[in-house]
């Protein structure tokens, strides 16, 4: 069981290491260069996380845990409108090497049945799918249709944060994205 002391040193060496994969990924990443990078060292993380395993699980839970904390704030009504507010956090800048983590988390989470990464990409479905649930009115949230919207929503963002991610081109994307959630 970890004392409080060494809770603490474990928080500040999960926020120095989510700094750095924000920065160099997460994929391929390897316990000496980040133990390295973060002041640390390879047996410290270990004694701290019990494997690398256990630090990728909470890198990606703090990844998680970020990005809900905004989106996760009051959204306007309706699942359109709180889709294009989202959109907005998503493109501003500062949000880049996050948004990069999430789909480099989320592509390795697909076809994961163990491991750390099993299970990251359908629990955040289930986190957006939330997020946009909360911005509809309680009829439609609880509605096939409701559940159909917010899924199109959502659907339109991931495909439309692959493209920015891809491409930069932030204004031809915005453009889709307002096209698709704005009601004629």
């Amino acid at each position: 069981m970890l004392t409080r002391v060494t809770r603490g040193r474990r928080d500040e060496l999960l926020e120095k290491a989510y700094t750095y994969v924000r920065e160099h990924g997460i994929s391929d990443m390897s316990l000496r260069p980040i133990a390295a990078a973060i002041g640390s060292s390879p047996r410290v993380l270990l004694f701290l996380f019990e494997s690398k395993d256990g630090l990728i699980r909470s890198l990606l839970a703090r990844a998680r845990a970020d990005e809900l904390s905004v989106l996760s704030k009051d959204l306007p009504l309706g699942a359109d409108a709180a889709g294009l507010a989202v959109w907005e956090w998503l493109t501003a800048p500062a949000n880049a090497s996050l948004l990069r983590l999430w789909v480099e988390a989320y592509a390795r989470s697909l076809g994961a049945t163990d491991g750390p990464w099993a299970g990251f990409a359908a629990e955040t479905v289930g986190d957006w799918l939330d997020v946009l649930a909360r911005s509809q009115p309680a009829e439609d949230r609880d509605s096939p249709a409701g559940l159909a919207h917010r899924t199109a929503v959502l659907a339109v963002l991931r495909g439309a944060l692959l493209d920015v991610l891809a491409t930069g081109d932030v204004g031809r994307v915005t453009a889709g994205v307002r096209h698709a959630l704005t009601p004629p």
